[in-house]
């Protein structure tokens, strides 16, 4: 995946390809590695049900490509990743 795509493409666990939309990506110190989050295209227009928001962490190449994207396996960078979101999501409805 590339930074300046607004799409990635991810497998899910049954093995089907998923297109997903990047919220957006940011970098821990504490963990020392890159996050992304994304959902999948298309849920922004289903207003039924609230959209459900995905997170990976992921190592930039050296080149500046995106590397794999990783699973996320502690609960201490879910609380990290839920407080980024939180306040993402907070200066968003401000900004309207």
């Amino acid at each position: 995946m590339n930074h300046d795509e607004k799409h990635i493409t991810v497998v899910d666990d049954d093995g089907n390809e998923q297109l997903c939309e990047v919220l957006f990506t940011f970098d821990s110190d504490e963990f020392g590695k890159s996050y992304v989050l994304y959902y999948p295209v298309g849920a922004e227009e289903d207003d039924e049900e609230d959209i459900e928001i995905h997170a990976s962490a992921f190592s930039p190449t050296e080149d500046g490509q995106d590397g794999e994207l990783m699973p996320i396996e502690s609960d201490e960078e879910w609380d990290m990743i839920e407080e980024v979101l939180n306040t993402f999501l907070e200066e968003e409805e401000e900004a309207e």
